[in-house]
């Protein structure tokens, strides 16, 4: 597959990024924190909080293809083994669902056959079910109003909705008890409103962190290594925006357990030999010399320095590693960081995802 050619000189050219962007998705991308406040206004109105002293024998989460699938990584991993019920991501309905669960679902099309078969058994079975959908099609229908269906008010297109997803759980696992949000969701949205501030088209990239991660990614094979659960989670969602919005191949897993292919770290250490002022590609035996060298980014949420996790969780360091561990945005101490941190990260690779799409001209106009 070859490699679209960059052309940097958009990312320092505001009016440049506009004309290309016809469909918006850079300003779409800059909604996440409004999806946010949407979410905590419809899920007031749908009744969520009436699920407060319920105590469920398990939390399902129906991943559909979409942003349900990081957001309920993402929300499995913030839970953690901690929660004290079992949290369930499934693609459907079990056949055991019933009264006594509460099922959340997401998903941003309407006709999805086989959420509303999924959404019909929960319902029909006695479930407890939050539903994030558009109001029109089969999935809202399947619900017959025994849902609590929290509406879609902000349209964005495809690939852009994890905050509302991600908004959905949390909004779902605080009214349970189960990830207790004493700072409301608005401290969630305020904290993705500031990110979207920082990655605003009339920054330059030096002022950018999104122009700025894309244009480390630019011409790379991206290695997204997660030094924590959440930051795993996030760092799928991120390949998954890198190959929507600029058709990057990139490679997400926990540290721990992508440094264990050892085909990987072989290619690292080739990339950071070739980095080397006296390397010779010819005499070196650089076989894949016409294929995008990788680049290692390490993803880290929680408060621990990442580069100790790392050489903690995998026995050696990453000295070519780009570290993304935003603790100028969410410094150490702050009450629920590490979501804060998961959801920052998310949003920075949806933004440098679209801007690696249009200057690659990846992003067609609509």
């Amino acid at each position: 597959m070859t490699t679209p050619m960059l052309d940097d000189t958009l990312l320092a050219d505001p009016r440049a990024l506009a004309a290309l962007d016809t469909g918006g998705v850079l300003r779409a991308a800059a909604t996440a924190g409004a999806q946010v406040r949407s979410v905590a206004e419809s899920a007031a109105e749908a009744g969520i909080a009436g699920l407060a002293g319920m105590h469920p024998r398990a939390l399902v989460l129906l991943a559909r293809p979409g942003a349900s699938v990081p957001a309920a990584g993402i929300l499995t991993a913030l839970l953690g083994p901690a929660c004290p019920v079992p949290v369930v991501t499934v693609p459907s309905a079990p056949s055991w669902v019933g009264p006594l669960d509460v099922v959340v679902a997401h998903t941003a099309d309407g006709a999805d056959a086989e959420l509303a078969e999924a959404v019909a058994r929960a319902v029909g079975r006695g479930a407890e079910v939050v539903l994030s959908a558009p109001s029109d099609g089969p999935v809202v229908a399947a619900g017959a109003g025994r849902v609590r269906l929290v509406e879609q008010r902000i349209p964005v297109p495809p690939g852009l909705d994890l905050a509302r997803a991600l908004a959905v759980g949390l909004v779902t696992a605080a009214a349970l008890g189960l990830l207790p949000l004493e700072l409301g969701m608005d401290a969630v949205a305020d904290t993705l409103d500031l990110e979207a501030e920082r990655n605003q088209p009339g920054h330059e990239p030096f002022m950018n962190p999104a122009k700025t991660l894309a244009l480390r990614l630019a011409e790379h094979t991206p290695l997204l290594w997660g030094t924590d659960a959440p930051a795993a989670a996030v760092a799928a969602h991120a390949a998954g925006a890198l190959a929507t919005h600029a058709g990057v191949v990139a490679y997400a897993d926990d540290a721990a357990r992508a440094a264990l292919a050892t085909g990987l770290r072989r290619a690292l250490d080739r990339a950071a030999a070739t980095r080397d002022v006296f390397h010779d590609p010819f005499e070196d035996g650089d076989d894949d010399a016409g294929a995008p060298p990788p680049r290692l980014v390490l993803l880290a949420t929680e408060e621990e320095d990442p580069g100790q996790t790392v050489v903690r969780r995998t026995g050696r360091t990453w000295p070519s590693a780009d570290v993304l561990h935003p603790v100028e945005e969410v410094p150490r101490g702050t009450r629920h960081a590490t979501l804060l941190r998961a959801a920052l990260l998310a949003s920075r690779f949806d933004a440098a995802a679209a801007y690696l799409g249009l200057a690659t001209r990846t992003i067609e106009p609509a």
